[in-house]
């Protein structure tokens, strides 16, 4: 996988807090009993939220963040699914 980064300390984004951002350590779905860790890899910033029509199938809009989780794998989760740590 190939990890982009924006800048030194990364692009913020439009959490509130302004420290999610590209490199930086979050928790994904806080709060929850899927709570999990990872760390931002890519921040799709004004390309999500945009549905996409695929012949007869709608493609949900795209998720802002992709965070590649601790234990393997990788989510694309919006702004409101992610606490920074």
């Amino acid at each position: 996988m190939t990890r982009r980064t924006k800048g030194a300390s990364g692009t913020a984004g439009d959490t509130g807090d302004g420290r999610v951002a590209v490199n930086a350590r979050v928790r994904v779905y806080p709060g929850t009993d899927g709570e999990v860790g990872g760390t931002v890899v890519e921040d799709f910033g004004d390309l999500a939220g945009q549905a996409v029509n695929i012949g007869d199938r709608i493609v949900g809009p795209a998720r802002r963040w992709a965070v590649a989780l601790d234990a393997g794998g990788l989510v694309f989760v919006d702004s409101d699914q992610l606490a920074a740590d």
